[in-house]
């Protein structure tokens, strides 16, 4: 059984129990993820940066298919705090939402063969295409996909889920600012100062201006294929979740 721990609690809250361990495992994918970006300058010293890309890399989406896994099966524990699937639109405004959200989670302003380890991997202080709306775009996408599906599935572990994804990528919005302010200093400072956390507030106080042609370039095409893949293929992959009996 996934986390023994979590098989001995009280009668009254074993129904709650996939509560505690998506809870469990988002905290060890984040002490994994943001730990190992803060390591980054020591772990690339000993290993080179390829190589510590790959580590990073290999560690990361190997905890996230187990949470996508984990969820996938246990979405409607605990009990249904409400149900809009009746409500008109409501599919329609999910299915938006979800797609919006990759186009923040996969922001696209990333060195896309950094990211793979073919080049050699850098930071970068980024300030153009969806930085302009807001410097951490993962965090907001984070949101609005907690958003769509509390609004779809409606259960408790659906909304303890959207807690502890958000808690950690709120973390990570910090987290984040601090070590590329440790590294670049009054340069970040000063991007900083030019952007915000929250969506269009530097645009509407005239801090930052949305540059229209930053945003046609072939990775948001990409990122569209992408999330129209996953939409065609969601229902396999919840079948394939299912198969692992988590």
């Amino acid at each position: 059984m996934l986390f023994p721990l979590f098989s001995h609690l009280p009668p009254e809250l074993a129904p709650y129990r996939s509560h505690a361990i998506m809870l469990a495992m988002i905290l060890g994918f984040a002490c994994a993820h943001s730990g190992l970006a803060y390591l980054r300058p020591w772990g690339e010293a000993w290993l080179g940066s390829r190589l510590y890309r790959l580590l990073f890399a290999l560690v990361s989406l190997s905890l996230a298919l187990l949470l996508l896994i984990y969820f996938f099966n246990h979405r409607y524990d605990g009990v249904i705090l409400w149900d809009l699937h009746a409500v008109p639109g409501i599919h329609t405004t999910v299915v938006l939402l979800s797609a919006l959200s990759f186009f923040f989670l996969y922001p696209a302003t990333f060195n896309l063969l950094e990211i793979a380890a073919i080049q050699k991997p850098e930071i970068h202080l980024f300030e153009t295409g969806i930085i302009r709306i807001t410097r951490h775009p993962q965090m907001v996408g984070q949101v609005i996909w907690c958003v769509a599906h509390s609004l779809w599935i409606g259960s408790s572990f659906m909304l303890v889920t959207s807690l502890g994804l958000v808690a950690y990528h709120l973390f990570a919005v910090w987290h984040g600012d601090h070590r590329l302010e440790r590294k670049y200093g009054q340069a970040f400072r000063d991007l900083k100062a030019r952007t915000s956390v929250i969506p269009g507030l530097a645009i509407l106080q005239r801090r930052q201006h949305l540059q229209p042609r930053e945003f046609l370039r072939w990775a948001y095409l990409g990122v569209f294929s992408f999330v129209v893949i996953l939409y065609a293929f969601h229902p396999q992959m919840v079948s394939a979740a299912s198969q692992i009996a988590w």
